[in-house]
Parts: C-alpha cells; sequence; structure tokens
C-alpha cells in the first residue's frame, strides 16, 4: 500500500483527504490510500514518518508550512526564497520540499487576471501568503502586505483605506477569514471603494463565496475562490510523488 497524507492542525474539515480519495477511486488507481494527520505540534512529525504504513508523500497546511522546513533534507528553489514548503517527496528516509501552492496559485490568478492589475495587496503574512508574493514578484506585479498589526513589513488594516484602494485593483485573501464554520468574519477593508476594476482572490475555498467575495462582487469586483488552486496544487503534488528523478 502507498501511502499520503496531509499534516496540519486541525485537519476537520480537509480538501485533500477527500480530493485523493476520489481520484484514486475514480481514476482506477490501485494500492493507495490519503489519510489526515492532525498533529497538534510540529515535532510530532517524527510520530508520522514512522507509522505503519509509512508515508511517500505529505501534503502540509496549516501552521507548519513554515516549521518544517528543518526536518528536510532537500529543498526546491522555491522553497528555499519563500520559506514555506505545502509538499514533501519522502524516499529512503529523505525528505525533499516543494511548493505546490505557487504553481496552484499563478494558474488560477491568471484567468481573470487583467492588464491594469499592477498593484495589490496581500491580507496575511504567513506561509501561503509568501507563495502569492512569490507569483507576483514573477508577473511584476507590485504588492504589499496588511496585517491586524502594523509592521515594517505590513501595513495595518486601518491604513487600508479608499484612496489606497482606488490605485491597488488585485486584493488578496491568504488568511482564514470567513473559513467555514466562522462564515460571518471577513477582512475589515472598505469594501465601498471597490467597484469593477477590481479583482478579489480568496485562498478560502469553503464556503465558495466568502463574505469577502460578496462584499466584492456586491461593488462589481471580479472574483474567485481557492478551489481551482487547491486541484491544481494537489494535482502537482501528485506528480512530484510520482517523478523517479525527483
Amino acid at each position: 500500500m502507498r501511502q499520503f497524507g496531509l499534516i496540519g492542525y486541525p485537519l476537520s474539515h480537509s480538501f485533500s483527504k477527500k480530493y485523493f480519495t476520489e481520484k484514486f477511486q475514480h481514476e482506477g488507481i490501485p494500492g493507495c490510500a490519503y489519510e489526515n494527520y492532525p498533529i497538534a505540534s510540529i515535532n510530532e512529525l517524527n510520530n508520522v514518518l514512522h507509522g505503519a504504513p509509512a508515508p511517500e508523500g505529505l501534503n502540509v497546511t496549516i501552521p507548519y508550512k513554515e516549521s518544517v522546513l528543518p526536518f528536510l533534507h532537500y529543498q526546491s528553489e522555491v522553497v528555499r526564497e519563500i520559506k514555506a514548503c505545502n509538499c514533501i517527496k519522502i524516499s529512503n528516509g529523505r525528505l525533499s520540499g516543494y511548493n505546490t501552492d505557487v504553481t496552484g496559485f499563478e494558474i488560477s490568478l491568471r484567468e481573470q487576471l487583467q492588464p491594469h492589475h499592477r498593484n495589490a495587496l496581500i491580507l496575511g503574512t504567513g506561509g501561503a501568503a509568501k507563495a502569492v508574493e512569490w507569483v507576483l514578484r514573477k508577473l511584476g506585479i507590485s504588492y504589499q502586505y496588511v496585517s491586524r498589526q502594523e509592521k515594517q513589513s505590513a501595513l495595518g488594516y486601518e491604513q487600508v483605506t479608499p484612496a489606497l484602494l482606488e490605485n491597488t485593483q488585485l486584493i488578496i485573501n491568504t488568511t482564514p477569514l470567513g473559513m467555514y464554520p466562522a462564515v460571518d468574519n471577513f477582512p475589515p477593508i472598505p469594501y465601498e471603494a471597490l467597484g469593477h476594476q477590481h479583482y478579489l482572490f480568496d485562498l478560502v475555498y469553503n464556503p465558495a463565496r466568502t463574505l469577502f467575495l460578496q462584499k466584492g462582487e456586491a461593488r462589481g469586483a471580479s472574483v474567485k475562490n481557492g478551489q481551482d488552486m487547491l486541484v491544481i496544487q494537489a494535482e502537482e503534488s501528485w506528480r512530484i510523488w510520482n517523478d523517479s528523478t525527483l
């Protein structure tokens, strides 16, 4: 049995287990299983690695995309640069780290990206935000981070003014605000300043329309959730786990 899985905490509403279980069934892929490993501390990773059966591939989600790095024997160029890993290939006890969020986000973002989307706000500063930053730099889009508290590297939400949004027309939510079951939460930005030129991208996929997206859509903005990004990054993980050259 080939074992794969997801580490994170909590994992009560994981996308990955359902996706891969259905993938194995629908595509007739025999002898494979995918499990959730809800570990309360990254130090519990060794218990997962030495379980029976031992996994040969892991996805990594909140809050371990950054704290997993010291466990890796190899880091891809992207992982080394953004210091966030969400995909691990395990072979002969060797852990190789990759970031498939980058691939998923870029392909998904491009679907509705327009030439005037040259300035962006990244809401949140965690591991997923680092993948978003990497893609924006690749695409030549300038960006600013926004955090709950103002810091040297990020604006505070109170600094996101209507005037700022007038010239910043791409807004990407990398926080869990609005994720099920806390669906009444949303990033505190001045939604009244949004219009048809704005593009709101939410990495959250459950619910399909967070309040962040609903409020943007009500003002005429283009919106997209994280569902396609998750599917793309999952398929990229599967490719990595089965690539004998990696």
